[in-house]
């Protein structure tokens, strides 16, 4: 009768493998399928992001007066298209003139007038607003991007 409960035993065992097992190449086939039907990425078919900012985010020293914002993006983006919007309530500094991209297109470019001892903060594209974008129109992906000004 032990025998009998030890060969049970080990079916019981032998068939709970054979399930992981099934699962298991099931689970490898749908991988392989799905990385066959689905194209490898490049760099142009993927979102810019920002990949550099003037003053650098999170920065808490930054000196006040009159300053130019810059912020620099993964790859080229389009003319005349950027997002720069409020992060909370009286989170922008006043704008001198309008942004622009400098000539590698990649750099936005604002001039602004910094108060002393402030913490600003812009959404660079947020959930609503999707301006700063690609030349093959990808929207960038949306950055918090904030600093403070230091005491005069």
């Amino acid at each position: 009768m032990v025998a009998c409960v030890s060969i049970v035993g080990q079916f019981g065992q032998n068939q709970n493998i054979m399930r992981t097992l099934q699962r298991t190449f099931i689970v490898a086939g749908l991988c392989q399928l799905l990385t066959v039907a689905i194209p490898a990425q490049d760099l142009d078919s993927i979102a810019p992001v920002v990949v550099k900012t003037v003053p650098e985010a999170g920065s808490k020293d930054v000196a006040p007066g009159i300053v130019e914002i810059r912020v620099t993006f993964s790859k080229p983006m389009t003319d005349q298209s950027w997002s720069w919007s409020t992060a909370w309530k009286d989170s922008v500094p006043e704008s001198i003139g309008k942004p622009h991209y400098e000539a590698d297109q990649k750099t936005c470019v604002l001039k602004v007038k910094l108060e002393a001892n402030r913490t600003y903060g812009y959404w660079l594209n947020s959930q609503n607003f999707h301006g700063f974008r690609d030349r093959q129109n990808h929207p960038a992906i949306p950055y918090l991007f904030a600093f403070k000004t230091k005491e005069s």
